[in-house]
Parts: C-alpha cells; structure tokens; sequence
C-alpha cells in the first residue's frame, strides 16, 4: 500500500490585517499632510500685510502746504507797511517844519505833531558824523528820546520835550556853530516858558517856538564853517 504524503495547509495571513495595515498607513500620511499644510501659511510672512500698510503720499503733503501770498494782497500789504513805516521815520527838513509851522496852527495835535517832527530832524543831525562822538550831544539826544517817551501817556505834558528840544540844540550849537548862540538861547527861554499843553491859547507861543526852530535848524543843516 503507497505511503500518502500528508503537508499541512500553510494559514494565509487575514485580510483585515491588511485592510489595518492600510488604513494605519492612510492615517499616517493624512496626519503628514495636515501637518505640512497648517504650518506652512505660519511660516511664511503674509504678503497683504505689506501691502495694506498705508504710507503717507507725498500728495497729501503738498495739499497741506500754504499757497504762496497772491501778488497785490498779502505781499503788497506787507510793502504798503514797509513804505508807511518809512515815511514816517523819515525825518523832517527845515522847511517841512517852517511849512507846518505857519500853515497848521489850527490843527488840534499840533504840538505833539511839531514836537514829533523836530525830534525826527534833531535825532538824524545828531547822528552826523563831525556830531556823533560828542558826549554832551549824545546825552542830550538820550534825554530828548526819554521825553519823547514820557509824552506819549495820557495827559502828559509836551513842556519836557520842548526843554530836551532846546537842550539838544544848545549841545550842537555849542559843538560847532558858535554863531548861534544867541538864538539857541532864545529858543531856550521860549521852551522853558510853554505851559506843555495844546489848547487854543498855547498856539501863538507854540507857533513862534516852531519857527524859530525851524530857521535854526536851516542853519544847522548847512556845511559847518
């Protein structure tokens, strides 16, 4: 009787242990991949952000620049200013004063006006170069601009300023036109007397004094000898 080679059948290994397999390697690589796509926008910088910072134009600040002043107002009111400014520091001759003198007694400011003008001459003609070094003249033209100063309060009295006026004139006579002595003296004694007021009856004795100044300060405009 033949021998019967009996072999074990070999188990195959279970279908769900590959369907495991697969679906443990499905798992791994979904994980990889979420991973991977979620970190990647973190690691890199957001184009937007830059591009919707805003950034100042240079046309907001050319919008926010004054207009140049238009030619004939501000500029020309400026210049109008400079020329008034002038006019009045400007100072005043000989015969603009002998011709406010005689022709404007009746104004009703016409001491402190009178005044104003030879303060003007006398403060220029001490500014002269044979009479800027001289002591006396330069004290007196201080005390003159101090007077000046005092004059312009409420209800002052013009009389210091007429007396400065006079003191002033004495120092420059004294400095280089001996001739005048007599009616620089004279002046003195019609400042001294002047009440400092402006009614009507002071006009006469302001007159005389604004003439006669006036024709000192003719000489004193004149080439010293």
């Amino acid at each position: 009787m033949a021998d019967i080679n009996i072999q074990r059948k070999k188990s195959s290994p279970s279908p769900w242990l590959l369907v495991l397999l697969v679906l443990v390697a499905l798992g791994l690589l979904g994980y990889f991949l979420f991973r991977s796509d979620s970190t990647t926008p973190a690691e890199q910088p957001a184009p937007a952000t830059t591009s919707a910072t805003p950034v100042a134009p240079e046309a907001d600040t050319t919008a926010q620049a004054s207009p140049p002043p238009a030619e004939g107002t501000a500029a020309g009111g400026d210049a109008a200013a400079v020329a008034d400014m002038a006019a009045e520091e400007a100072p005043a001759t000989a015969d603009e004063l002998d011709t406010f003198a005689r022709g404007e007694a009746d104004s009703p400011d016409y001491g402190r006006r009178g005044l104003q003008m030879l303060t003007s001459s006398l403060s220029a003609l001490a500014d002269r170069a044979d009479l800027r070094g001289d002591a006396t003249v330069a004290e007196r033209r201080n005390d003159l601009t101090s007077a000046m100063s005092r004059s312009s309060e409420p209800n002052a009295s013009l009389r210091p300023g007429f007396v400065a006026v006079a003191g002033l004139l004495q120092a420059i006579q004294q400095k280089s036109y001996p001739d005048l002595e007599k009616p620089v003296a004279e002046l003195g004694e019609q400042a001294r007397a002047l009440s400092g007021r402006t009614t009507a009856a002071d006009q006469p004795a302001l007159q005389a004094f604004f003439t006669k100044a006036a024709t000192i300060l003719q000489t004193l405009n004149e080439p010293t000898p």
